[in-house]
């Protein structure tokens, strides 16, 4: 099979989708298949320099919408040569000049894959309230048409296919399925990693560490992970004290430094973030060393205590699952549509997206033995393991792309399929 994949941009700080991509293509390509990618981002860009398969990088998109004048008449030209597309994200140009040209006979067919952007948190948050008006009245004028026209769309999990059901109205898919998804298996831990991670991170100098490795973004609900973070530091919050654990071991464990690691700082919200851990904590227990990536990534998580995240919406959570990976179990709030998997699988603890939930987090993991830590890095490994495999997954959308390839007419809306 010989299919493309369509996104805006295969940055890494645009965070997980593109490292999907990469991951899905790579084992798709080890089991035969022609795959190339399409974007808009600059051709020079060093971040192309390494792929191992073919990305057609168009110029970079301006704006949110990241409109290119090069995509339209690129797609017109090529989208023939392809069995199917696969359109990854929503809101924004690509899709909106794939479903016009999509119309025009002798088209192969397109998947859509929103990645979380059908989640209902973006158009009830607070903080996004005149985004989500925009968001209503594009809906109505131009998404609607691009999910209605796609052959199936694709989910991650059942959790995000549920809740998108619930977001816009009319939404209209002619057929929903559960692909899944995962990550690659990390490469084995060596002392290099340790060495680079200490490089990017000299503060830490062999402390325990919690470890946030996402972008800096207030949908990740930093601002609640640092303020909880201060309760455990703080004795006037109750945890100057032992924790409530009996188990001696853990009374006397030092408090983790925390590493705030992700793309950002230099934003808006990055740098508030930063103040807000200066003034509520003493220095040298937080570190910033921005972005990570190669062996410094990989000794971050294998080498952190906790890996914590209380974001308010993630579909999947791609960082999450690198770390159960590397055997580091998460800390994480119930708006990762994974939760569930996690908490079943005792692979990490799972709280309420607030402050009182994130605090819970750090109490709950305080008042842990040892051998009870032990054993969750454990199943932390199995976790991902026994669900979260790339090979598996990939394997699962190479076979829905190929059945619905055979279908010679499409199957009726609102057709509801899980992963195999």
């Amino acid at each position: 099979m010989h299919y493309l994949h369509i996104i805006a941009s295969m940055d890494p700080r645009t965070g997980g989708p593109c490292q999907g991509i990469r991951s899905l293509t790579r084992h798709a390509i080890e089991l035969g298949h022609d795959v190339e990618v399409v974007c808009l981002d600059d051709p020079g860009s060093p971040f192309l320099a390494l792929e191992g398969f073919t990305v057609h990088a168009l110029g970079r998109g301006i704006g949110s919408w990241r409109y290119h004048s090069a995509l339209r008449p690129w797609l017109r030209e090529n989208l023939q040569r392809f069995d199917a597309v696969v359109l990854n994200g929503l809101w924004q140009y690509p899709g909106f000049a794939l479903s016009q040209l999509v119309r025009r006979p002798n088209m192969p067919p397109y998947f859509v894959f929103p990645h979380g952007m059908l989640d209902p948190w973006f158009q009830k948050a607070p903080e996004r309230r005149l985004k989500a008006v925009r968001n209503w009245f594009y809906w109505k004028l131009m998404e609607q048409h691009v999910i209605r026209r796609a052959r199936a769309v694709f989910f991650t999990c059942a959790e995000e296919m549920r809740l998108a059901q619930h977001t816009f109205r009319p939404y209209q898919p002619q057929c929903q399925i559960n692909v899944g998804y995962g990550v690659s298996l990390p490469p084995e831990f060596n002392q290099g990693m340790a060495a680079a991670f200490a490089q990017k991170c000299p503060g830490v100098n062999g402390r325990p560490y919690y470890l946030f490795l996402s972008r800096i973004h207030n949908k990740k609900g930093l601002d609640l992970l640092i303020k909880a973070y201060a309760a455990v530091c703080h004795q006037k919050s109750g945890f100057g004290r032992p924790p409530e654990s009996s188990s001696p071991d853990s009374a006397r464990s030092p408090i983790p430094c925390l590493v705030i690691a992700g793309p950002g700082l230099d934003t808006e919200y990055g740098l508030e973030m930063q103040k807000l851990a200066a003034d509520l904590l003493p220095p040298n227990s937080v570190f910033w060393p921005g972005m990570l990536t190669g062996d410094a990534k990989w000794g971050a998580l294998y080498r952190a205590e906790a890996f914590v995240l209380s974001s308010h919406q993630e579909n999947f959570g791609i960082a999450v699952v690198e770390a159960l990976a590397c055997g580091t179990p998460v800390m994480i709030s119930n708006q990762i549509n994974i939760w569930r998997q996690i908490e079943d699988d005792n692979a990490g603890l799972v709280a309420e997206d607030t402050l009182e939930g994130a605090i819970l987090l750090f109490r709950r993991w305080r008042n842990i033995s040892p051998a009870g830590k032990a054993m969750m890095k454990d199943a932390a490994k199995a976790s991902y393991v026994n669900r979260f495999g790339i090979a598996s997954n990939a394997r699962n959308l190479l076979a829905n792309l190929e059945q619905e390839l055979r279908r010679e007419t499409p199957p009726l809306n609102g057709k509801v399929a899980s992963a195999a």
